[in-house]
This record gives C-alpha cells, sequence and structure tokens, in this order.
C-alpha cells in the first residue's frame, strides 16, 4: 500500500547484514500493511563489504514501497540522517534490521497523531521494557546513557534504536546535528529535547537477531571522539 506521499518512512541503516536482511524485510512487508497507511521502506546501505548493497537492490526493485541508497562508507548516522532527509513521510520511524519491532509503531504513531508527542523514543532501559540483549551490550548502553546523563544534562533513559517523529517539526534538529556514526542518534534525542519538543519514552521488548555488526571495542575510539565534539558543540555552543 503506497500512494505518492506515504505517511509513514520507515528508516533502517544496513551494514553487512546479507545473513537477514531479505527475511527481515519480507516480514516487516507483511505486518505493515496492518496499520492501513501508506509507507515507505527505505534501507540506507552504509560501507557493507558482502551483498548488503546488491539485495537491498533487489528488494527495492521488487516492491513499489521499498527504496534504497549508499552513502559509501561504514557510518550509522549519516545513513540515517541522509534517510530522515530524503523521507516522504509526515512521519518518521527509525528502525534497525534486527528488531523491526510493528507494535512500537503502532503505540507511536497513536502519540504522534494525537499531538501528545513530537518524538517518541523506544527505550531499552525505561521501566517496563525487557531488554534480552547479551550482558555486553546491555551494559554498553548504561554506560552511554550515564556519559550523556552526566556530559550533557540529558535527562531521558535511551537515545539509540527505535524512534518516531513528526518530520515536519523536527528536521531542523536533525539539519542541526554536528555528529555522525553512533552518536548521531543521540544528539538528535537530545537537541530535540532542549528544543522543547514534546519528547516521550516509551518501554520496549528487544530481543538481539544476530550478534552486533560492528564489535563493540572497535567502536569506543569513535564513541569517545563523538562524545568529546557532542560536549564542546552542546554544552559550549561551538
Amino acid at each position: 500500500m503506497i500512494e505518492d506521499r506515504p505517511l509513514i518512512s520507515i528508516v533502517m541503516p544496513i551494514y553487512n547484514e546479507e545473513g537477514i536482511l531479505l527475511s527481515a524485510v519480507h516480514d516487516l512487508l507483511m505486518r505493515l500493511p496492518a496499520l492501513d497507511r501508506p509507507f515507505e521502506l527505505i534501507l540506507a546501505e552504509n560501507g557493507s563489504t558482502d551483498n548488503t548493497a546488491v539485495i537491498a537492490a533487489e528488494l527495492a526493485a521488487k516492491y513499489s514501497e521499498v527504496t534504497t541508497f549508499s552513502v559509501g562508507e561504514p557510518n550509522y548516522g549519516l545513513a540515517l540522517r541522509r534517510g530522515i532527509e530524503c523521507a516522504k513521510g509526515q512521519y518518521v520511524i527509525c528502525d534497525e534490521v534486527d528488531i523491526c519491532d510493528v507494535n512500537f509503531y503502532w503505540r507511536a504513531l497513536e502519540l504522534l497523531e494525537k499531538g501528545d508527542a513530537d518524538l517518541v523514543v523506544g527505550s531499552k532501559a525505561m521501566p517496563g521494557s525487557n531488554d534480552r540483549r547479551p550482558m555486553s551490550r546491555r551494559a554498553g548502553t548504561f554506560v552511554i546513557n550515564r556519559l550523556l546523563n552526566v556530559l550533557l544534562d540529558f535527562h531521558g533513559t535511551d537515545t539509540h534504536g527505535l524512534k518516531a517523529f513528526s518530520r515536519e517539526k523536527l528536521l531542523f534538529v536533525v539539519q542541526a546535528c554536528v555528529v555522525e556514526q553512533d552518536l548521531f542518534a543521540s544528539e538528535f534525542v537530545i537537541r530535540a529535547g532542549r528544543s522543547n519538543a514534546k519528547v516521550v519514552e516509551i518501554p520496549v521488548n528487544i530481543v538481539e537477531k544476530r550478534p552486533p555488526s560492528v564489535d563493540l571495542v572497535r567502536r569506543l575510539p569513535a564513541v569517545a571522539k563523538g562524545l568529546s565534539r557532542l560536549f564542546v558543540a552542546i554544552r559550549l555552543g561551538r
């Protein structure tokens, strides 16, 4: 189900996902018509070294609801940003290929359409959530959130993962962000809150369908660099 302008744009960054991309997208497309709203699915490929880009192109050729592009480098934040910028929908949902939580879509859209929220964050860490990822992944989320609390006066419980928002109201926030990679999502949530947008967190159930596509230890230098740049940009206004 798609019209010239979909109501919902689902943006999904993908990197080295040849093992699950085909089945994940097929499953998602089977469940989305139940939303009874026109949608598009944007596969934002970023620097894959396997057949992810080829599979994404085949899916786009087969399904009119699916589009794809590549940013040419392993950069989650850049892929997510580009996807949001090219989205046609009134509402944007940021999802992950190993999550595809349509239940979150339902709950978030209800809040957005009623005007009770401008941005809905699916929190893995708030009361009522059920994060069934490995302990190392949960610990990483806890550490990053604590750093954001201390360094940037962030008052929420999560910034990375499932999000849904009004594109018209928050596109200017996306365009104001200065970091890429993993911390783009964090900067977006923090800046949205500081812009007085109505940010609402809701609990989510998370089950990891595959190991991380990028080793957590290898991500640490980029995360540390991003945090320092984010501190300068937000707390010092530079």
